[in-house]
């Protein structure tokens, strides 16, 4: 029987507004393909998504699992290779 590791998470409530964005790519950049982390904001963090279609287009999979108004989670996946559409969105449509 094996054991599930814990998804990465990082609460971004908890750090300075400036060093969010640069530890969530850190932890990103880590993630082997197919796997995931999950973020909670208290806001909707949609410029992190526009960056991430941005700057790494099909790279990564974008999924809420909460929408506020107290909290926003959300679950960021390295999508395996090749997969993903090809419009940049990071969906797999």
């Amino acid at each position: 029987m094996t054991e599930t590791q814990p998804k990465p998470s990082i609460d971004v409530r908890t750090v300075p507004p400036r060093e969010r964005h640069p530890r969530i790519f850190g932890m990103l950049g880590a993630l082997p393909a197919g796997g995931s982390m999950l973020i909670t904001s208290d806001h909707d963090p949609r410029p992190l998504r526009y960056q991430l279609e941005t700057n790494f287009p099909g790279e990564f999979g974008w999924d809420y699992l909460e929408k506020g108004p107290e909290a926003w989670r959300v679950e960021i996946a390295r999508l395996e290779e090749g997969a993903g559409c090809e419009c940049c969105c990071g969906s797999d449509h």
